[in-house]
């Protein structure tokens, strides 16, 4: 019988969260394979429906990209101001989510799910702006393409070549109340493009030849299918689960293969594999733990565990299960997780056999009216070697040798003991109430030495019944034959009992080691939570899963050039220290997969090796050396290990995220502080320094170049100069540091600004050859040109003060694809190696200790210059000599020149 009751803790659950949704507003998404597929045209349709069945409708935001059919479906609609922002001198805007809570509309439409919102907002992403809103009880509309989801992101980027850097979360999507797939074969969506219907024609162009190729809709197509089904199907699974349906709906095929202990496991599991493959289907290997394990030997465990691995290893789900019904268990199971077709081996008991006590097969058959069984048969081509016992072994429930002799012992005693009791009694009680004191000796034997112990002793007691009561005595002979009966009945009862009682045991125990495990789990967890540095992890590490496995063992941390060293609080003698091989601990933590003793690489080593894998990576590994090399293999041990292992990954990766943060606040606390004194400093000597400038600059006119004074003059002018120009350049680093500085922009071409900037450094690059190649068709550029001529000038004069007299300087440009590069090129000795990646940090500068002038903070300044225009700027060493410092400008669409008629 099938208990068909709701579990109470889902039910609480459920009901949580009905009154959480009663409290917040319902998110809908339109989903799609990529742009163009007619999301936002869906949402707005959606919402004009509404609108006219008299719902409060609002447009949040939406991006119409330029389609004129969109803008007419948005026209009829209530539309909500978007709020302006300030980022790097440019005004951008934005959803206003203070005016969307304000409005407090009953449904709001929000574009593009993945947004990433302008510094300054209050969420850094558009999905946290949704939560907000759905947390005040709006309902939200909203478009999301399948590429941002960010379990798809790496498989997008493989199949496109191009990477999206805007993701969502995978619960953001799976918390969405509804999701409407909008599909587009890529024929018509390639129709569209050319149509000019996704982008305008110059985008269309380009997306044409790069993201939109028809292989890649296909791809992208066939992805938001899949993950709309299996959105789907969660959806199935969740509904049957809180209406407590245990019939199985074959919506979808899902598999299960039960396994056993024969040696025709293994395949069944290769048998599974290929019949889910051939479906496309999820699959699951279980294992049931039966009473029998108590006399498995220790080659069955170890074939059990090698094939739960295979399953593992060819995409199966594993479980192992516990009860004495395998049937019944099985089914139960399968029913939870809506299973469709069940594997299972076909018995080699004889048919005499199955119809005394029906087989496995039996009973699934019977009881499984609604899932389908596939027997698979035996391979009797192939010769089996028969699996023995190959040494001792202390699993759940299974005693050594030792106590099961002791068993068997005590075991006669206690037969001997209710013979000499009965004896004494016999005169008061019946000879019939003298085997209810031979079956509470059978019950104390089964439940404390288990099923062998119990049948020995069932076996001896009507033995010594018979020998010492049954007429005539002190023999085997009976002389009444109704005593066979009592013989028989009496065989049989202690029999049941005994197994009854063995299993009884064995349950017990189970449930005494997995209270053990969520013990040790809840500790573990504990103790990890208030640890607050790495060393403190690894020590709180070793002294649990030393003690809980009985083992020695150590975790190895990667240090800053990712080479795996051993940075534990070791519990490992020294013997065994030495034997580990920091090869193996690299391979297993480079490629995220355990090795060693028990696996398939190099299971020739003494040590397992365990990657401590965290949400976001590999963050060390664990090397373990068990006392008893078969107890981290059981199933439920080498579970209760991988799960510690996930435990101690994410501490590690927490605490290493609290010292990036506290590592992060103290430089920025730092960099505002310095920039705070440099710019109050370089304020408080600027009006110094304009009065000497101007002094120097005024006696070096009034002195002739014959008069001996004039040079300490002219050296008092230039070293003034150069004072001036560290001043303007710490003030214009602390302006920039700050965000003060606006960008004043306008459509400029490049070539003016290179001339400015030659004209200035004129003096500073007499002594070189400058060679200027600038494309003829180069376009209108959008910048800053103050700024621009600033960048110029200090790279220039970054090549003149460390490129010796007589060096070619080569100032060009090219187009590559929506950016221009600028280069300024010189055929000197180049940068150092090793300062190539810090050469555009503050305060960084080529010769350490130089007579050169300068503090190192001209090309930081270019770097913050040319990210204002959100671009960017490297350094390289060309071939055969010299450098090269490229920066990058955004190209744009300048404006239209009114015809020459109109002038």
């Amino acid at each position: 019988m099938v208990d068909t009751r709701p579990n109470p803790d889902q039910l609480l659950d459920k009901i949580n969260k009905e009154a959480e949704k009663l409290r917040s507003g319902r998110l809908k998404i339109f989903f799609g394979a990529c742009a163009g597929v007619g999301k936002t045209f869906a949402m707005l349709s959606a919402a004009r429906s509404l609108r006219l069945q008299g719902v409060d409708v609002v447009v949040g935001i939406v991006e119409t990209h330029g389609r004129s059919e969109t803008e007419s479906q948005i026209s009829s609609l209530d539309v909500l101001p978007r709020k302006k922002l300030e980022y790097r001198g440019r005004e951008l805007s934005e959803f206003d989510l203070d005016a969307a809570l304000l409005r407090k509309p009953t449904l709001i439409l929000i574009d593009e799910l993945a947004h990433s919102n302008v510094e300054g907002s209050r969420h850094p992403k558009r999905w946290q702006d949704i939560e907000e809103l759905l947390s005040a009880g709006i309902d939200v509309y909203t478009t999301l393409n399948v590429q941002h989801i960010e379990s798809l992101n790496d498989v997008v980027g493989q199949i496109t070549g191009i990477r999206v850097n805007e993701t969502i979360p995978d619960k953001v999507f799976d918390m969405a109340d509804e999701v409407i797939l909008v599909d587009l074969p890529a024929e018509e969506l390639l129709q569209r493009l050319q149509d000019g219907k996704v982008y305008l024609p110059q985008q269309a162009d380009r997306a044409g030849k790069n993201f939109f190729r028809k292989g890649n809709l296909i791809a992208l197509r066939e992805m938001a299918l899949r993950r709309t089904a299996d959105r789907v199907d969660s959806q199935m699974q969740e509904y049957r689960s809180n209406s407590s349906i245990q019939q199985v709906w074959q919506a979808r095929d899902r598999i299960l293969v039960c396994l056993g202990t024969g040696p025709e496991a293994e395949r069944l599991v290769r048998v599974a594999a290929r019949l889910a493959h051939s479906l496309k289907s999820d699959w699951l290997a279980v294992y049931v733990e039966t009473p029998r394990l108590q006399r498995l030997s220790d080659g069955q465990r170890d074939h059990v565990l090698k094939t739960l691995k295979l399953a593992q290893t060819l995409g199966a789900e594993t479980t192992t299960l516990s009860g004495t019904e395998v049937a019944r268990i099985v089914l139960n199971y399968a029913r939870s997780r809506n299973v469709s077709k069940v594997v299972v081996g076909k018995s080699t008991r004889s048919a005499f056999a199955r119809l005394i006590t029906p087989g496995l097969v039996d009973d699934l058959t019977k009881q499984a009216t609604d899932i389908d069984i596939h027997v698979v048969s035996r391979e009797h081509t192939l010769t089996e070697k028969p699996i023995t016992n190959s040494g001792n072994f202390g699993g759940i429930g299974q005693q050594n040798e030792g106590l099961k002799q002791k068993g068997y012992y005590l075991a006669a005693a206690t037969c001997a003991f209710t013979t000499v009791i009965a004896a004494l009694l016999l005169e008061y009680f019946e000879l019939g109430n003298v085997v209810m004191l031979y079956l509470l000796g059978v019950i104390l034997i089964s439940y404390k030495y288990g099923r062998g112990a119990g049948i020995f002793s069932s076996l001896v007691s009507v033995a010594s019944f018979d020998f010492f009561f049954v007429p005539p005595k002190l023999s085997f002979t009976v002389a009444d034959t109704q005593y066979l009966l009592t013989f028989s009945v009496m065989l049989v009862v202690s029999l049941v009992i005994s197994n009854l009682t063995s299993s009884l045991r064995y349950q017990a125990v189970v449930a005494l080691h997995r209270e053990r495990r969520s013990r040790a789990l809840y500790d573990l967890g504990k103790s990890l939570a208030s640890a607050l540095t790495a060393s403190h992890i690894i020590e709180i590490s070793t002294h649990h899963l030393s003690g809980i496995f009985q083992s020695k063992l150590a975790i190895l941390l990667p240090d800053n050039q990712e080479k795996i060293v051993n940075t534990s609080a070791s519990t490992l003698p020294d013997s065994n220290l030495k034997e580990i091989d920091f090869g193996i601990a690299q391979w297993v933590y480079d490629h995220q997969q355990q090795a060693g003793f028990g696996t398939d690489t190099l299971p020739s080593s003494p040590i397992l090796y365990i990657p401590l894998q965290a949400p976001m990576r590999t963050r060390g590994v664990l090397a373990i050396v068990p006392e008893n090399k078969r107890t981290i293999f059981l199933p439920e041990q080498r579970q209760l290990l991988d799960t510690f292992a996930s435990q101690i990954a994410i501490a590690i990766e927490r605490v290493h995220y609290v010292e990036v943060a506290q590592d992060a606040l103290v430089t920025m606390e730092s960099e505002r502080l310095r920039n705070t004194v440099l710019g109050a400093i370089s304020h408080d000597l600027n009006t110094p320094l304009t009065t000497i400038v101007a002094t120097s600059e005024l006696l070096k006119q009034q002195t002739n170049a014959d008069d001996p004074r004039y040079q300490y003059v002219t050296m008092l002018y230039e070293q003034s100069i150069r004072m001036k120009n560290l001043v303007v350049n710490l003030l214009d680093m602390a302006r920039l540091q700050s965000g003060k500085v606006k960008l004043n922009k306008e459509w400029q071409m490049l070539e003016e600004v290179v001339g400015t900037a030659l004209r200035a450094m004129k003096e500073t690059l007499v002594a070189h050859q400058i060679i200027i190649d600038l494309p003829s068709d180069l376009p209108l550029l959008e910048f800053d040109a103050v700024l621009i001529d600033r960048v110029l000038c200090n790279l220039l004069d970054n090549v003149a003060k460390y490129a010796p007299a007589g060096v070619r300087i080569c100032i060009g440009a090219e187009k590559k694809q929506k950016e221009v590069w600028i280069s300024i090129a010189d055929d000197g000795p180049g940068l150092p190696e090793n300062l190539i990646d810090q050469i555009f940090d503050k305060f960084t500068r080529g010769e350490k200790e130089s007579t050169k002038a300068g503090v190192g903070l001209g090309l930081s300044i270019c770097k913050a210059i040319i990210e204002a225009h959100d671009g960017k700027i490297w350094a390289n060493n060309k071939h055969p000599h010299g450098a090269i410092f490229t920066f990058s400008l955004p190209l744009g669409i300048p404006p239209e020149l009114p015809p020459t008629d109109e002038i």
